[in-house]
């Protein structure tokens, strides 16, 4: 039985690997301009891209426990900083693509007049976070809320931390809490419409970070690892990312 099981977990990983012409790891809130990048290079190449979508935390874990991997992209730039020290992605295949802007997102009519980021510590107001362990949103909310030293009186009203952002515009969304750290993009997705409203946090209170793609060490589909890299990155990828709400960087 336990060389079937061992068979299986092989069978499984070569499926990963071999099902598809490249592998992507992404993090979750990038879905939306990632998967039209995804249709417009498949068409593009003719080739099959498997992409999973994941927490920051969680799709960095996968490539450190050997997952087949291509091409990288978290959801801030430091998960690829770490992955380069510990060698898993090839340092001269780093891209920095776009800004990923941290605010604060309530439901449609903003019941409880949260007008900035000091009213997330008002007495009765539900808070969804994401979990600090988990998606880069969760990280870096509870840097932004110990930067203006309201994390020990915040901590009180947080009712849920989430294991995505995708979950925290769910919450905000369904009115099941009245305001959540999220990614600004994410207002643009269509489950946000009309359903939530953006506070945005003071350029000084905030804390910005940045999106990069690299080509992992072990990469399978290495050639075509790097047309994906450079197509995401490129100016018609830049197009993309803006129609998603993310603002390019200029240093690619």
């Amino acid at each position: 039985m336990k060389k079937f099981n061992a068979f299986l977990v092989i069978m499984f990983f070569a499926a990963n690997c071999f099902g598809a012409d490249l592998i992507v790891l992404s993090g979750a809130g990038l879905m939306k301009p990632m998967e039209e990048l995804r249709q417009g290079f498949e068409r593009r190449y003719g080739v099959n891209l498997d992409i999973h979508y994941g927490s920051s935390g969680e799709i960095f874990g996968q490539v450190a426990s050997g997952q087949a991997c291509d091409v990288l992209v978290p959801g801030a730039k430091k998960y690829t900083e770490d992955a380069l020290k510990n060698g898993w992605v090839i340092k001269g295949t780093i891209k920095t693509l776009v800004y990923h802007v941290p605010t604060i997102a309530v439901p449609s009519g903003n019941p409880k007049n949260i007008t900035c980021l000091e009213d997330l510590a008002k007495p009765g107001v539900r808070i969804a976070i994401g979990d600090p362990r988990a998606p880069a949103i969760g990280r870096v909310a509870r840097k932004i809320l110990i930067k203006n030293g309201l994390w020990e009186r915040v901590m009180p009203n947080i009712t849920v931390y989430a294991p995505t952002v995708n979950q925290l515009l769910i919450y905000v969304a369904l009115s099941q809490v009245d305001a959540a750290i999220i990614w600004a993009d994410l207002a643009t997705w269509a489950e946000a419409k009309g359903k939530l409203k953006v506070v945005k946090i003071a350029k000084k209170k905030n804390m910005i970070r940045t999106i990069s793609t690299a080509v992992c060490t072990n990469a399978p589909h290495r050639d075509m690892a790097r047309k994906f890299n450079e197509y995401i990155s490129s100016n018609y990828g830049m197009k993309v990312w803006q129609k998603w709400g993310f603002k390019p960087c200029r240093d690619n």
